[in-house]
Formats: structure tokens, C-alpha cells, sequence
């Protein structure tokens, strides 16, 4: 099918047509079919686009044939002819004639899908001859500076790369190709109800302030110990996973329209039967003490085991490995994204991470390479990242003891890298810190009073916890309230009264 001038190029060039997989004739005849009718393009197995052509003409008719068809136009060997008049490599083929002899036949009219199959899968094939050009090329470099783990995981990226049809090619995307993305994410926040554009957290007072969880986005949770920063990750991530279910298998709604997605949860502290029986306390609404003491009557076990059975399908991964490297995590995230197609990735927390090696000797050093890593990761595979982090002591010498982002442990490079800082603050546990002698047996009118006004301070603030958005790429900073009830470890929304002006 392929015109005879493109298959009789001078030698110098035959060596690599041969040394690479491709096949000239096949694209030739699946252009054909595409300008004979342009509705070819709707109903391919697989996303072809121009780089997946091996010929670089055949790169260039491709990709102006997306670009009238974006703009509605009918494309046909005619309305090409104007922009390859100047082509000088069309010119080695016969011109604009050349074009028309693509259609002359219709033998790929035949059979486009399988002609499309095969011009991707050939492209996935060179791809790997790459990987392997290089994987070797680097192996046989045994140079001092040479990491051999260093190696293997830039192997492993390019060859998730190339399983998700990336194909390697890291050329600028058209400002036209993320105006579409960015239209698709604004559609779903119009489809979500006006007020989410991401993955959702469950908790609407959330969702208002900052949009939803957003693709590529690193977002750093941090707080003192006892806030429940842990607490918050895990009720978003249950949020977010059980979201994912039951609108793909309760509601009929597509995976790629849904506001849930899979979660892989990376738990350095705690192991995975500790934050299955914390999901398990918060959805039975017993509290995780008594779960752990065996405390619980036998009506609290059936309702624990109605929770179970509820949540045997939640497409929630918990990996819980001590001791990763930021090398170690970003592969494993990459295997899961493979596998199960995960949308959030939440990571607790962050300092309990570990560099290369190299940097050990620096703390901050090591601490930068590991929020730039957990950047990368989030922007490679394109989920949102949530990654858990301490606070500096510094806090606890102030007398406002609200979070700031100069709080941060090593701060700079974690400000720096992240999208969006949230901290969770609760007054109440500061509070309940401070309680003074209780009135027992005593007629002392200054013990009574101390303490009955400690008491109206819980009142005001027992229950309540605070979101500081600190810092927010997309929009404003600011605080969110919200409702925690410790015995269960779970965050929801505050009730609509309590909920006015909780902005600020």
C-alpha cells in the first residue's frame, strides 16, 4: 500500500527501518482508511497518536488530521494539501500526489482496527528496544559513581512508562491537549454538584474549601502528636476508596467518572491490622479500646462483623513496610497503579521515609529528596499524594498553639514542594491538658471556680477540630471546622448551624 519512493529510501537510511520494528505499509494503509473516512478514529482498540508512527511523514499527516478533526473539520487528501505543500521530506515521496495515493485502494478500509493495533503495539516495541539500549548501556558502566538501585528503579519507571502507553516520550504536551484535560476536570466538578474537581475526601466542608483532591498534587498533613493526623488520613482514604465503590458497583457510574478512586495507603507507623481495626472502630461506631481489650458485648460483634463484611470489597491497599526508601515507595506505587489502577496515595508519615543513602549525613538534605520524590511521584503517575508530617516543638512554646508553616520539620523543602499544607489542630486536647484540681470533698471557692470554668472552656470546644490551609496552589488558605469524636477516631461535618462562617 505504501508508496514505492518510501520504501526505496537512500541506504544510509535502510539500516534503521531494519533495525527497529515497524511497519511503513501498515500505516501508509491505515492513513488511507482514515481520509477515506474519517469515523475510523472513533472505534480504535488503541489510543494512537502521531509519535506511535514510525515514519516521520506519516507522523506529521497524523497529526494534522487530529487537529482538523478537533476543529470539526471533514479531513480528505484536499484539505491536507495546503499544509504540506512546503513539506520537504512529502516532496522525497512525490508530493502532494503521495497523499491522494494513500486513499487510491481502501484496502485499509479492511481492517483499521487491527492495522491500529499493530502500528501501537510496534511502537511499544521500539520502546522497549530503549529501555534495553539503555538498561544495558548502563549496567556495563561500572564507573564508582554508578548506583546499581538507582539503575533498576529508572528501569522499572521507564517500563511503567511504556505499560501505560506512555511510551516514553516526554515531549511537550500542546496547549490544546490540557485545555481539554483541563475542561474534562471542570465538567466533573459540574457533574459532582458545582464544588468538586478532584477525588473527594468525604468530608464536604473539605471538598468547598479547596475543590477536591486534585491529580499530580502533593499534599502534606501535618500536626503534634494527638491532633489526629492519622486519624483524618485514614477517614479520607476509607472516604475516597468507599466513594469508588459504590459508584462504580451501586450506581452504575464509569471509573474514570467517578470522585472515588483506589487508595494505596503506605503506613510506616502502624501495621495493617492496627489501621483495619481503626476503619473497622469508625464504621461500627465502637470504640477501637475496646476493640483491642476484646471489651465488646456480643450485639457490638455482629455489628462489627456487618462492618467486615462490608468492607471485604474496598478497594483499599494498605502496604505496611517499615523502613522504605523513597526509591522503594515510588516503585511499589507505580505496581499498584498497574495493578489496581489507584487514584490517592497517602503516605504516613514522612520522616519516617529514607533517602538514598547519599544523604543520610544531612537530614535536610535527605528530607528534600524525599518531598521532591513524593512530588515526582504524584506528577509520574498522575494521583494525588498525601504525605503525613511532624511538627517542630516550637509550637508548644507559643501561647496560640494554631500551626504555621515555619512549624514544619525541615520546612523548607517540604513547604516548598508541596501544592497545599493543611494542619489539624484541636483546642480541646490542649485544653483537657490544662485541667485543673477537681472540686472533690472541698468547700475551697477558688478550686470550684477554676474548675467550673476549665468546664465551660471544654464545652465551647470538646468535639471540634480545626483544618488550617495553609498554603493552597489552587486557591485560598484559610480554616475548615469540623466534628471529631475520639472514641471512634472519626472527622465529619460540623451540622449546618455550627457550620456558618467556619471560613476564614
Amino acid at each position: 500500500m505504501a508508496d514505492q519512493n518510501l520504501l526505496s529510501r537512500p541506504e544510509t537510511d535502510t539500516p534503521a527501518i531494519r533495525s527497529l520494528p515497524a511497519n511503513i505499509e501498515a500505516e501508509a494503509a491505515f492513513l488511507g482508511a482514515v481520509l477515506i473516512d474519517n469515523r475510523v478514529l472513533e472505534e480504535l482498540p488503541a489510543p494512537i497518536r502521531p509519535e506511535h508512527f514510525f515514519e516521520p511523514v506519516h507522523q506529521r499527516v497524523f497529526e494534522r488530521i487530529l487537529t482538523l478533526l478537533d476543529r470539526s473539520a471533514v479531513v480528505t487528501p484536499v484539505t491536507l494539501k495546503p499544509y504540506f505543500e512546503a513539506d520537504e521530506a512529502l516532496k522525497e515521496l512525490g508530493g502532494i500526489t503521495y497523499l491522494a495515493r494513500l486513499t487510491a485502494d481502501g484496502q485499509g478500509l479492511l481492517a483499521p482496527r487491527e492495522l491500529a493495533e499493530q502500528i501501537y503495539d510496534l511502537a511499544l516495541l521500539r520502546e522497549l528496544v530503549s529501555v534495553g539500549r539503555n538498561l544495558v548501556e548502563g549496567a556495563i558502566d561500572t564507573s564508582d559513581s554508578v548506583a546499581p538501585m538507582k539503575q533498576i528503579e529508572e528501569a522499572e519507571a521507564a517500563l511503567f512508562k511504556v505499560a501505560e502507553g506512555a511510551g516514553g516520550q516526554n515531549e511537550a504536551a500542546s496547549f490544546s491537549a490540557a485545555t481539554r484535560k483541563a475542561l474534562g476536570m471542570i465538567e466533573m466538578a459540574i457533574n459532582s454538584g458545582g464544588h468538586i474537581s478532584g477525588k473527594t475526601t468525604g468530608l464536604t466542608c473539605i471538598n468547598e474549601k479547596i475543590g477536591g483532591l486534585h491529580d499530580s498534587d502533593l499534599i502534606i498533613l501535618a500536626g503534634r502528636p494527638g491532633m489526629g493526623k492519622t486519624s483524618l488520613a485514614t477517614n479520607i482514604a476509607y472516604n475516597c476508596a468507599n466513594r469508588f465503590l459504590e459508584d462504580t458497583t451501586i450506581h452504575g457510574i464509569a471509573a474514570d467518572k467517578s470522585v472515588g478512586a483506589p487508595v494505596a495507603f503506605f503506613s510506616l507507623e502502624m501495621s495493617a491490622d492496627q489501621l483495619a481495626t481503626r476503619i473497622l472502630s469508625e464504621q461500627a461506631g465502637i470504640s477501637s479500646e475496646a476493640l483491642r481489650m476484646g471489651k465488646i458485648s456480643r450485639e457490638d460483634f455482629q455489628q462489627l462483623s456487618f462492618a467486615s463484611q462490608r468492607l471485604a470489597e474496598l478497594p483499599l491497599y494498605i502496604d505496611d513496610t517499615p523502613a522504605l526508601t523513597i526509591a522503594a515507595l515510588r516503585t511499589r506505587a507505580r505496581r499498584l497503579k498497574r495493578k489496581h489502577d489507584i487514584g490517592l496515595i497517602v503516605v504516613d508519615y514522612l520522616q519516617l521515609l529514607q533517602g538514598s543513602g547519599r544523604a543520610n549525613d544531612n537530614r535536610v538534605n535527605e528530607i528534600s529528596e524525599i518531598s521532591r520524590g513524593l512530588k515526582t511521584l504524584a506528577k509520574e503517575i498522575e494521583v494525588p499524594v498525601i504525605a503525613l508530617s511532624q511538627l517542630s516543638r516550637a509550637v508548644e512554646q507559643r501561647e496560640d498553639k494554631t500551626p504555621m508553616l515555619s512549624d514544619l520539620r525541615e520546612s523548607g523543602s517540604i513547604e516548598q514542594d508541596a501544592d497545599m499544607v493543611w494542619f489539624v489542630y484541636r483546642e480541646d486536647y490542649y485544653i483537657a491538658s490544662k485541667e485543673p484540681k477537681r472540686p472533690v470533698e472541698t468547700d475551697d471557692q477558688k478550686v470550684h471556680e477554676a474548675y467550673s470554668a476549665w468546664m465551660a472552656q471544654m464545652e465551647q470546644v470538646f468535639g471540634l477540630a480545626e483544618l488550617v490551609v495553609a498554603k493552597q496552589r489552587h486557591g485560598s488558605t484559610g480554616k475548615v471546622r469540623m466534628k471529631f469524636e475520639a472514641r471512634i477516631t472519626k472527622f465529619s461535618d460540623l451540622e449546618e448551624d455550627d457550620r456558618r462562617g467556619q471560613f476564614d
